[in-house]
């Protein structure tokens, strides 16, 4: 969709006019002082409601317009107050207090109140759409959230089915679908029960630092900014979050100064960027992991020596550094930088004698793995590497190229030999990879299991499961941590994962923006209040 010009100092409504109305013929002239300008693929939006909201663009708005118990520091990367001052947990390890912060509203001008942090929880329970799972680790369900979940004066409480780790409940509690709503204006809006879901779904209830102004699907978002914001005013006073696709259009863009963020670019794009005064890139990651994975229905995959010999036989830093530069860097355990416990050093690299040596050692003779991979540019490249590579030391690899729903359906059904995958976390704790890649209670074909990496690959991680599983209930932090860095050595040596990169983002910026924070692989959603202009 294109837009009419239009002068510098146009505010809110003229861009609201702009989105909803009729289509107009021309790209924006330049963008005016108080409004920020965002160029991003916002066509995965399902819901902007908090209890539905699981998808990338729809995280991104609802972390601008609502605010939760407990926020993630950026920095240290550990719970600090949100809506909550403080916390205790009762001595029986089940019970949880929650003391609000006093004198905040939400953008209706009503208090924020225990009862709406209980209402809120029990309503993501209770409307079960998809990010529900979160909660659900908690023992909540639709039939006892009523008595787990309760508020009492200016205290909430919550009541778990187990003595979890504590910080598993703070850092879920971060999680978009724990965000707090408005219960008073939400429970007017309610419709035949849907406890005001339809309604959220194009506006906002909450507590944060902007309000939603207006959202058109495929087309365009625009946030406003609210005045007396707990944490401060936003700097800026609009937020216009434009749907652009395609990475060559948000680069144009940007270089002419139509727009002020582009979250599209591919390397290609930011290559070409590369010496324009005007424009600067913003470098972080994502929380996306990229990894080859081996089914164990083949016998050849549960050779230790023939695990070993792949993992020397990939050129990781090559990769990086040339055919996914600036779309990754490289990562070898499952959890991604930033989390609790993860792993940030290096074991692997290209060593093609060393890989043939632990061939030879393996016994296995003129091996072939065919390699399922989907017919997207950036994953048919690191597949030539790999079978490249893997060539060089003795193992040949036929590419299996197809659409990433049906190679999805086939891995699922531990259908596949080997494939190339890329996982994100669903919530800002170790639980969210651990859990998936280093547990699988039942490995049998009838358990069905498909939420277990592990199972998918019909593999059994032995004492793995057991130790994650302790993982999640340790209560101190430092023997926590611990604990996974131990699960992630020992996935790491001898799983029939390989895990390559973790994903790199690249935003590219007008020079005049500063502070623009597009979050990272912990905090699951951008952050604009604190961006200036």
């Amino acid at each position: 969709m294109t837009f009419l010009p239009f002068a510098r100092k146009a505010g809110a409504a003229t861009l609201a006019a702009l989105l909803l109305g009729a289509a107009p013929g021309a790209l924006l002239a330049a963008t005016p002082a108080d409004t920020l300008v965002i160029a991003a693929a916002i066509d995965d939006i399902v819901s902007l409601d908090p209890a539905e909201a699981y998808e990338f663009s729809g995280l991104d708005v609802v972390n601008n317009t609502y605010d939760s118990l407990v926020e993630m520091d950026p920095v240290t990367l550990t719970p600090i107050p949100g809506l909550a001052e403080s916390w205790t947990v009762a001595d029986d390890g089940v019970t949880y207090s929650f003391k609000m912060k006093a004198g905040l509203t939400f953008s209706s001008g009503n208090p924020v109140r225990a009862e709406d942090a209980a209402y809120s929880l029990k309503r993501a329970i209770k409307l079960n759409k998809t990010p529900a799972f979160i909660l659900n680790q908690f023992g909540w369900t639709a039939d006892n959230v009523d008595s787990m979940i309760t508020a009492k004066d200016d205290t909430l409480t919550l009541v778990v089915s187990k003595p979890f780790a504590p910080t598993f409940l703070y850092n879920c509690l971060t999680a978009g679908v724990a965000n707090i709503v408005d219960e008073v204006t939400v429970s007017a809006h309610d419709v035949g029960g849907d406890m005001g879901n339809e309604w959220l779904k194009n506006n906002s209830a909450g507590t944060g630092a902007y309000t939603l102004k207006s959202y058109k699907p495929n087309e365009g978002v625009i946030l406003e900014m609210r005045p007396g914001y707990w944490r401060g005013d936003a700097k800026i006073k609009n937020i216009f979050i434009q749907h652009i696709p395609e990475a060559a259009t948000e680069r144009l863009q940007l270089e002419k100064g139509d727009i002020d963020v582009a979250r599209a670019l591919t390397p290609t794009d930011i290559a070409g960027l590369t010496g324009n005064k005007d424009v600067a890139i913003q470098q972080d990651v994502g929380g996306q992991v990229y990894y080859l994975a081996f089914n164990q229905k083949n016998e050849n995959y549960k050779n230790a020596k023939f695990l070993d010999a792949m993992r020397w036989a990939i050129d990781y830093q090559g990769m990086a550094d040339t055919i996914m530069k600036g779309a990754v860097i490289p990562h070898q355990s499952f959890l991604p930088q930033g989390y609790l416990g993860a792993l940030d050093d290096l074991p692997y690299k290209l060593d093609i004698e060393k890989a043939k040596a632990l061939l030879a050692e393996s016994g296995i003779k003129d091996p072939k793995v065919s390699l399922s991979v989907r017919n997207a540019a950036d994953r048919m490249d690191v597949a030539q590497s790999i079978q490249n590579t893997f060539g060089q030391a003795g193992i040949t690899v036929e590419l299996k190229v197809g659409e990433g729903a049906e190679q999805l359906k086939d891995y699922r059904a531990r259908l596949h030999d080997a494939t190339l995958q890329t996982w994100g976390p669903d919530y800002p704790d170790p639980n969210t990879n651990s859990s998936t890649f280093a547990e699988n209670p039942d490995n049998s074909d009838a358990a069905k299991a498909t939420g277990y990496l592990a199972w998918r690959n019909a593999y059994d991680p032995g004492a793995m499961t057991a130790a994650s599983q302790a993982a999640v209930m340790e209560r101190d932090p430092d023997k926590r941590k611990a604990m996974y860095e131990e699960i992630e050595k020992t996935h790491r040596d001898t799983s029939p994962f390989i895990l390559m990169f973790q994903q790199a983002r690249n935003t590219g910026l007008r020079t005049t923006v500063k502070d623009f924070y597009t979050g990272g692989a912990v905090d699951l959603g951008a952050s604009y209040w604190l961006a200036t202009k």
